[in-house]
């Protein structure tokens, strides 16, 4: 079934973005594009999103790297920031 009807975007891709880490209508629309037209999509993907763990806040309620970027580099002690761009 399509969640969002102006970029073709079903609840599958939906919640496999959930699953990849995106916890905000914001973040799957930057994965997907889904509301970011018309916008009536948006209420039915927070709605698939639901009020669930994000597996991303809860690594930053331990103080941990969210971004596997972030975490990519705190495991090469010494690496240049350089690097990460």
């Amino acid at each position: 079934m399509y969640v969002c009807n102006c970029f073709g975007v079903t609840e599958a891709q939906v919640r496999k973005h959930a699953a990849d880490g995106a916890c905000t209508p914001r973040q799957i629309a930057s994965a997907s594009k889904a509301g970011t037209d018309c916008g009536s999509c948006v209420r039915h993907i927070q709605a698939l999103l639901g009020r669930g763990a994000c597996p991303r806040r809860d690594l930053v309620d331990q103080g941990r790297p969210a971004l596997a970027e972030s975490a990519s580099l705190l495991s090469r002690p010494g690496a240049p920031l350089e690097e990460a761009a």
